[in-house]
């Protein structure tokens, strides 16, 4: 006797094998992507970038399947995003690399060849760099916490998001360093913490920790762990150690899980504050938080730092990606004088 007499009874009834239910139907692709992505522990703004590149691949086709299109298809894209997108050569590589992602981890496809693709340019661009007094002058006007994140990432050289994913326990007082985990490409590096920051951070401490006890006594105190260390460890995520250097003012729910955490500040805010500040101090140059690790990379090489140590500190894989804060450097300056110093006067405007 079948199992299902109806599903049997239409068999009989039609002639035909009956279509298989929709929960018999593989997850839709985007969703096989997306699946995949957390998977491999890729970061949420990971996930959306590459959910986004792959749609726009699909729908640049006519919504033909990626499984039907090869490197010809591919090649087209990239080109359009570089000739009529006119997109940076940044931007092309991340759809690049989502386009990459599809086909080797989600649809088990050889990609073969497919760089004859237009390359976006790539202009060579200086990093903008604050002398010592723009950076004083900065950050005499920022208020906290922005004060304290914006001297870490001139006193230690970190990134935007390593200075918002720090957690308390990345802060090492007896050692004068702060542990940078999973920074870009997922690598961990240590860096310095300036003496100056050292007493802030103190009693910011005080003030986040009040914070943490005030959530745990409403039932909440839970923050993002990375990959499967919450399944390991269940009640790290209330721990001190693992909180938010830098929390955000309200808990939120968390997009994946549906959990209510508290976050780290969103890295607008800070953004924003720079900004204001850089304007209020009357800095002509665009300042924005990344400025500031240009800042603290190039003054450490104008203060006689050997490049290497630079490197390290910076996380940098290459030197030669170190080596573009040599080129901002007042170097030349010292050795080499003007041809225009020693015949023109100076003159100054009587207006």
């Amino acid at each position: 006797m079948p199992d299902h007499p109806s599903a049997a009874g239409s068999r009989h009834s039609s002639g035909r094998t009956p279509q298989p239910r929709d929960s018999d139907h593989k997850p839709k692709l985007l969703e096989q992507v997306r699946s995949t992505l957390r998977v491999n522990h890729y970061s949420l703004r990971t996930e959306e970038a590459y959910l986004h590149w792959i749609r726009r691949f699909i729908l640049f086709h006519g919504k033909r399947h990626p499984v039907e299109m090869a490197s010809a298809e591919i090649d087209r894209f990239l080109s359009h995003l570089a000739v009529e997108g006119d997109v940076s050569a940044s931007t092309q590589n991340q759809a690049l690399n989502a386009i990459v992602f599809l086909y080797k981890h989600v649809l088990k496809l050889d990609l073969g060849d497919f760089s004859k693709f237009t390359r976006a340019k790539r202009p060579r661009k200086l990093p903008v760099v604050l002398t010592r007094e723009e950076v004083a002058r900065l950050l005499d006007i920022l208020e906290p916490p922005f004060w304290l994140m914006a001297t870490l990432l001139y006193g230690s050289g970190l990134r935007l998001m390593d200075c918002l994913r720090l957690r308390v326990k990345d802060i090492d007082f007896s050692y004068q360093q702060i542990v940078v985990r999973d920074g870009k490409g997922n690598k961990d590096r240590v860096t310095v913490l300036p003496v100056a920051a050292i007493e802030p951070l103190r009693v910011h401490f005080q003030a986040v920790r009040e914070l943490h006890r005030q959530d745990l006594a409403n039932g909440l105190g839970r923050v993002w762990l990375p990959h499967a260390l919450e399944r390991k460890y269940p009640n790290a995520a209330r721990e001190w150690g693992w909180q938010y250097v830098f929390p955000a003012a309200d808990v939120s729910t968390d997009p994946r899980s549906g959990v209510i955490r508290r976050h780290h500040l969103h890295e607008s805010l800070l953004q924003r504050a720079i900004k204001a500040a850089a304007q209020r101090a009357q800095i002509a140059k665009p300042a924005t938080p990344h400025t500031l690790r240009h800042s603290f990379a190039t003054h450490l090489l104008e203060s006689g730092t050997d490049i290497r140590t630079v490197q390290e500190l910076l996380g940098h894989e290459d030197v030669s990606t170190t080596m573009i804060y040599t080129h901002v450097l007042n170097r030349p300056g010292i050795t080499t004088r003007s041809p225009a110093d020693s015949l023109v006067r100076p003159r100054v405007s009587s207006a």
